[in-house]
């Protein structure tokens, strides 16, 4: 029979009960550009918040902050997303403590000015500002590193979903030194290990994960087996605190952003923030394990 994540994460909860995590607030890693502190485990809202259904969501936001987590990251192209995250976020009062992140996915200066402007009002400010999937990046770039300068944004950043543009996004890193770069990497799709990020940890650049578990198609094959005796080690207890400790312990990696609309799940992803990394050897071992 398939299990769900919900019996995973029930089975997972089972294995490690009665064993507390190390930590009692979750690690942060640094910006490289300022020394600025994150929380190592955010947030995503691709799909989970274009939605006016707001009950369950407003719990996903709250599990978050009560882990000590605080980076939510949207865009334009989320449809409704932009608007609930700033509707969450005000009606539970921690707008002025989250670090928010969204994008400019258009072309043309002025429409990606009008766009970024409207980001900005719908979720109530932004800290980050990318360009999402390298849309006219070359016109964007300007009006992000002015908008940093006049403090409109904080930090500016450049993000793509396809393997294929990786070569493209290396280039830039190395030629334009974004402040982050948003990519997809997980324990099954680790192309970004060749090039991306180790050209990000030489140049500076913070590292913010999209799709930690490929779309939730990395639980299928957890589903074939209990949660191994070497998770203790890392101090987890479901798969998904497996495989986000697994990106977390990459040196360039700043904070994955798992997305999700259930509080349960969001609950358990941000525990991956806590507790012992596993060391390259532990990497090689899950990495192995999990995909041969």
């Amino acid at each position: 029979m398939m299990l769900s994540r919900r019996r995973l994460l029930q089975a997972g909860a089972a294995f490690g009960a009665g064993g507390a995590m190390a930590a009692d607030r979750m690690r942060t890693r640094a910006i490289p550009r300022t020394g600025e502190k994150l929380p190592a485990v955010g947030m995503g809202t691709w799909q989970t918040f274009d939605t006016t259904e707001r009950p369950a969501l407003d719990g996903v936001v709250r599990a978050l902050f009560d882990a000590g987590g605080r980076v939510i990251d949207s865009s334009p192209m989320y449809g409704r997303s932009e608007t609930t995250v700033g509707e969450v976020l005000g009606d539970l009062g921690l707008g002025k403590r989250a670090f928010l992140a969204s994008k400019v996915w258009t072309s043309g200066k002025d429409a990606g000015i009008e766009q970024m402007r409207d980001s900005i009002r719908k979720m109530g400010h932004c800290d980050l500002m990318q360009i999402h999937n390298l849309l006219d990046w070359r016109t964007h770039l300007p009006t992000l590193r002015a908008w940093k300068d006049t403090g409109t944004i904080r930090y500016w950043g450049i993000t793509h979903y396809s393997l294929s543009a990786f070569g493209e996004m290396e280039s830039i890193v190395r030629a334009e030194k974004p402040d982050f770069v948003q990519l997809p990497y997980s324990v099954g799709v680790r192309e970004a290990e060749k090039r991306l990020l180790p050209a990000c940890v030489e140049q500076g650049v913070a590292v913010l994960v999209m799709r930690p578990f490929e779309g939730g198609s990395l639980f299928a094959e957890a589903r074939r087996r209990p949660l191994p005796a070497w998770s203790a080690e890392i101090e987890c207890t479901t798969w998904a605190q497996v495989f986000l400790k697994f990106i977390l312990g990459h040196p360039a990696v700043t904070c994955p952003i798992p997305a999700t609309s259930n509080p349960a799940h969001m609950a358990d992803d941000v525990r991956a923030g806590f507790g012992r990394l596993p060391d390259e050897a532990m990497r090689r071992r899950i990495a192995r394990e999990l995909t041969g």
